[in-house]
């Protein structure tokens, strides 16, 4: 039996008030209690998500020398193909069995904010291949109006301005990502993780997982449980930009992915992430007598880009 909650968020696209109030509830309690739970009612069609694991096997099986043309480590702007090994989530661990594809907002090279040399921005770097481009260009404007529908449920849950979050959320960094997990046999050592325990930096993530499974969330006992693949479902949870906003009423649960037995994993997360001028600072209502704000404020760009020095050794790199 699963867990975790199973919200429907099909009231969200329609204009009843009281349906909108009792989704944001549910989401509410599965935020105070563990910030993972499931969506269903979403609008993004399932032969969308063949489509995108179609193309993820057949990125992911080319040549690395081919994969490598677009290595993320070559590009100021965090874009690209990150080879397997090169994240390393769980300092304690070592690095993760994954190889990934990551693309954000685009902005093109003569774009001011790219002239200017602003971290986090500039144009995606896509692989060469048939219709490649224009399928991942559509599913992250389609992602990114999910996550807004959904964190208008959220401001709603924190009783603050529904559209507070639309606002902060113009030109976003937000990402999508498609992973590829090969099986558990190809781990260089018996310790290493498909993907070491960690929270996620942004506001919020919306995961489609194939039906491999090894994803698994930290409870509140310290107890790690599985979040299995509902088909039709995204997994849900909340980063630590959404923990310092809310002054940990909703906090950033560990989670992991233990790499599966004899066959390859796929999963494409999308992390909600705002404006890199954005600051991210306790909501009024969110602190008090007794409950001072835990965080300093400080820009969505800043913080994103202090975790991945934590990271990605080349990230480090750069800054030494």
């Amino acid at each position: 039996m699963n867990p975790l909650p199973l919200i429907d968020i099909a009231p969200l696209y329609g204009d009843n008030h009281q349906a909108w109030q009792q989704v944001a509830e549910q989401i509410d309690a599965a935020c105070r209690d563990r910030s993972f739970f499931y969506i269903t009612g979403h609008p993004i069609d399932p032969a969308r998500f063949k489509d995108l694991l179609d193309a993820a096997k057949t990125f992911f099986a080319l040549p690395e020398a081919e994969k490598l043309k677009i290595d993320i480590t070559r590009t100021a702007h965090h874009r690209g193909y990150g080879a397997i090994a090169t994240e390393q989530l769980d300092p304690n661990q070592p690095s993760d069995l994954k190889e990934t594809f990551d693309m954000g907002f685009h902005l093109a090279a003569d774009h001011p904010e790219v002239l200017a040399g602003k971290p986090l921005r500039g144009p995606n770097r896509h692989p060469d291949l048939p219709g490649w481009a224009a399928l991942m260009e559509q599913h992250y404007a389609d992602m990114q109006a999910l996550a807004q529908t959904l964190l208008r449920a959220i401001a709603l849950a924190l009783g603050i301005e529904r559209d507070f979050f639309d606002q902060r959320f113009a030109e976003p960094i937000s990402v999508f990502r498609m992973i590829h997990y090969p099986p558990r046999h190809a781990a260089r050592s018996a310790d290493q993780p498909g993907a070491g325990a960690h929270t996620d930096y942004g506001c919020v993530t919306l995961l489609y997982q194939d039906d491999a499974g090894g994803l698994q969330v930290r409870d509140v006992r310290g107890e790690w449980i599985d979040a299995p693949p509902i088909p039709g479902s995204f997994v849900v949870n909340l980063g630590d930009m959404m923990a310092r906003w809310s002054n940990d009423r909703y906090r950033s649960t560990p989670h992991r992915v233990i790499s599966p037995l004899g066959v390859d994993r796929y999963s494409m997360p999308f992390f909600a992430e705002p404006h890199p001028d954005t600051v991210i600072s306790c909501l009024p209502n969110c602190s008090g007598p007794g409950n001072p704000p835990r965080y300093p404020p400080v820009t969505s760009a800043d913080y994103l880009l202090s975790r991945f020095a934590d990271t990605y050794a080349y990230r480090r790199e750069e800054t030494t």
